[in-house]
């Protein structure tokens, strides 16, 4: 049974993490310098743009409501791959904390998602 105070903070919990990949998206569609120079250096490059299109569709997919199981999965792939980057770089895992943040706020959305088929028809 979900509780208002329940969705209130699966909201919250959804919105932070979502505005910080949308100004990160925004950065890469602008190709701001110092990311530019980073990608370059990872051999990225050219795909800076195509990640930031990529990053925004995925957001927007996880806040509308209809569309979050897919959003989910697609940030959930997004965030492993830019945490496996910044673990290779031996940089914080930054992406490590979104990711954990956004599941924490679908578990309380939906806990379906996260049991398996057995426990899932059991009830």
């Amino acid at each position: 049974m979900k509780t208002k105070t329940q969705t209130i903070i699966s909201w919250v919990l959804l919105i932070l993490p979502s505005l910080m990949l949308l100004m990160s998206s925004a950065m890469k569609l602008t190709a701001a310098d110092e990311l530019v120079k980073g990608f370059e250096a990872m051999g990225l490059g050219k795909l800076l743009q195509v990640i930031g299109v990529l990053e925004l569709v995925s957001v927007v997919l996880l806040l509308i409501p209809k569309t979050y199981k897919i959003g989910f999965l697609l940030i959930t792939g997004y965030l492993g791959g830019a945490m496996s980057i910044e673990l290779a770089a031996g940089q914080f895992p930054m992406a490590a904390v979104l990711l954990s943040v956004i599941w924490i706020a679908v578990y309380l959305r939906n806990k379906q998602m996260f049991l398996n088929g057995s426990e899932s028809t059991a009830k």
